[in-house]
């Protein structure tokens, strides 16, 4: 019964996100509200729902660290792949190494 909970409400989230982007302008738009926040907010109701408040604020946390993590990541890739011309497999394989050093250099300092 909880699976089918969790793919009811994950759907109709990714539905309400893609029809909010659809609406928007540009419709560049439209993958960024297609699957992580909908996806994201569907996973937090649901665990609110089963484990409670203290623990879906440490998911936050973590998806909160894990975001920074990527900005970083997305950064680092875009100035190796953009700037300094690098193949996309060693300008992902660099941007991985980033994501990892920060999602756990923020582990360690928010979370100890």
């Amino acid at each position: 019964m909880s699976l089918l909970l969790r793919f009811l409400v994950g759907g109709l989230a990714v539905s309400a996100f893609a029809t909010f982007a659809d609406i928007l302008q540009p419709k560049s738009f439209a993958g960024l509200f297609g699957a992580a926040p909908s996806i994201a907010l569907a996973s937090l109701a649901l665990t609110f729902h089963t484990d409670g408040r203290s623990y879906v604020l440490a998911e936050t946390r973590s998806m909160m660290a894990g975001a920074v993590a990527f900005l970083f990541c997305a950064v680092a890739c875009t100035q190796l792949m953009a700037r300094w011309r690098w193949r996309a497999i060693a300008g992902s394989t660099v941007g991985l190494a980033v994501w990892f050093l920060c999602a756990f250099t923020l582990r360690f300092l928010l979370f100890r």
